[in-house]
Order: structure tokens, then C-alpha cells, then sequence
């Protein structure tokens, strides 16, 4: 009897050691599309008033956990049962963040139009904020969905074969260490100016190394979002052109034959489809304008 309890109890350590080494390698897989997330909802989650900062972020945290929770059970069905839908929704997901990448390059070579333009801080009203802040947290819920099935997929990939309760609990693990740590860091970023005037307060000398700190903190904040900006965009294509080479058989088997590094063939194709999808948005939007005139 007390034979078997060890028994028993060995088999689960051996499970545990087995998980945590696939999880480790589950984790070093879906690193890069990581940072890529971390650079994207950085940039969604900036922009909010100092106050909303964290209500905001907590509200798109929760809608990131909510994503993984109904993803999970959907892709283990799936890559069960059929394992081409899972290709098939990487690649519309591809298509959606290269327009968004496509959009905001667009946006920012092209002057148009605002529609917040002239419209100063003074004269929104609280409703009028609130509807702001929630246009922009189901934006960014949108997004993350979309790396959180990228995110899922990947992690899949490496338990492949694997028992299903290992496959459950792995991925699992990556999709939870995927939330916390991401929205972690990135409430981190938003309060770097928070954290710099506490700092800044803490000594009460003119030169001290908490004033030092505190006014690099202050000061960095805006550089870092603008970077995170670029970079957010950046990572959008990035993550869209891997999709594509990696799951359409006409760039898998094409385009590596074009001797460039990955990486710029990944943006290349990103790029180029995200503009065709913004051309084709665009028109649709004119024709529907005009047809609702």
C-alpha cells in the first residue's frame, strides 16, 4: 500500500519535470511573438489620463485572460479534430494586424482628417471619456486576441504528440506567464512618469540620486512610448508576414528562395498585404459612403 503511494507520487514528479521542461521550451518558442505582444499593448494601453491609467490597463488585462480562457479549449478541439481551421484563423488573425500596421503607417505618411482634431481636453465631458476609453480598451482586447491565438498556437506546436493533460497544462501555463507578464511589464512602462515624481518628491536636496532618477523616469517616459509606437507597429507586420511565409504555401515555398534575411522578407510580406487589405477597406468604405449619401 504505502509502496504504491511513492509509486504514485513518483509518477507525478516525473509528469511535473516533464512539464517543466516542455513549458521552458514552450516558452523559449513564443519569446519573440512575447516581446512583440509586449511592444504592441504598450502602445495600445499609453495615451489614457494618469488617473485611468491603471483601471484602464486592468480592464484590458481582464479581456487578455478572457481571450485566453475561451482560445485554450478552442484550439485543443481543433488541432484535435481539425487541425486546418487552426491555419486558417492564423491567417485571417495575419491579415487584420498587417492592415493595423498598415493603417498606422498610412496615418502617419498621409495628413487627413481627425476626428478628434480641434477638440481639446476641456471639452470632453465624463461620458464622452468614458466612450473613449472604452473604444480603445476593445481595440486593444482585439489585438491581443488575435497574438493570443498566435501566442496558443506556437506554444501547441511544441507539445504536439504529447498527452493531452500535458498539452492542457503547458500551454496553459504559457498562456497565464503570457498575461501576467505581459500587462505586467507594461503597467510598469505607463507609471514611469508616476514613479519619477514620487522620486523627485522623496528628497528634499536639489541634487540628490532619487531627483536624479526621478527626472530620468519623467523624461524618459514619452521617448519610450514613442519608441514602443514604432516598435508596436513594427511588431504588428512582423507578426503578420510570419503567418503568411509560414502558413501560405506560395510564400513558404517563394519568397525564402529571395536571399534576404527572414526577418525583412517577413516585413516585406506584412507590409505589402496589409496595404492591398487597407486599399480594399478604403474603397469598401467609400462605396458604402456613397451609397448611404
Amino acid at each position: 500500500m504505502a509502496s504504491g503511494f511513492f509509486v504514485l507520487l513518483d509518477d507525478i514528479a516525473a509528469i511535473m519535470d516533464d512539464v517543466a521542461v516542455m513549458s521552458k521550451i514552450a516558452a523559449k518558442k513564443t519569446a519573440g511573438i512575447l516581446g512583440d505582444d509586449l511592444a504592441v499593448n504598450a502602445e495600445k494601453a499609453s495615451g489614457f489620463a494618469s488617473s485611468r491609467e491603471l483601471p484602464v490597463l486592468w480592464a484590458i488585462s481582464k479581456g487578455s485572460l478572457l481571450n485566453k480562457i475561451i482560445i485554450l479549449p478552442i484550439a485543443f478541439l481543433l488541432s484535435a479534430f481539425l487541425p486546418i481551421a487552426i491555419i486558417v484563423i492564423l491567417v485571417l488573425g495575419g491579415l487584420f494586424l498587417a492592415y493595423e500596421g498598415a493603417e498606422k503607417i498610412y496615418e502617419y505618411f498621409v495628413p487627413h482628417e481627425k476626428e478628434s482634431e480641434g477638440i481639446t481636453e476641456e471639452t470632453f465631458t465624463e461620458e464622452e471619456i468614458l466612450e473613449a476609453e472604452k473604444g480603445k480598451i476593445k481595440s486593444a482586447i482585439v489585438t491581443d486576441f488575435i497574438l493570443s491565438v498566435e501566442i496558443v498556437i506556437i506554444a501547441l506546436g511544441t507539445v504536439i504528440g504529447k498527452p493531452i493533460l500535458s498539452q492542457i497544462v503547458v500551454v496553459s501555463i504559457v498562456a497565464v506567464i503570457a498575461t501576467i507578464g505581459v500587462y505586467g511589464i507594461v503597467a510598469l512602462i505607463v507609471r514611469m512618469d508616476e514613479a519619477g515624481y514620487k522620486l523627485i518628491k522623496f528628497s528634499k536636496k536639489e541634487k540628490s540620486i532619487s531627483k536624479f532618477i526621478g527626472n530620468i523616469l519623467v523624461k524618459a517616459l514619452p521617448l519610450v512610448i514613442k519608441g514602443l509606437t514604432v516598435i508596436g507597429t513594427l511588431a504588428l507586420l512582423l507578426v503578420a508576414g510570419g503567418i503568411f511565409v509560414h502558413y501560405i504555401p506560395f510564400f513558404h515555398h517563394y519568397v525564402p528562395q529571395i536571399n534576404i534575411p527572414t526577418i525583412i522578407k517577413e516585413f516585406i510580406v506584412g507590409l505589402v498585404l496589409g496595404f492591398i487589405v487597407l486599399v480594399i477597406i478604403n474603397l469598401f468604405k467609400k462605396i458604402i459612403g456613397k451609397k448611404a449619401h
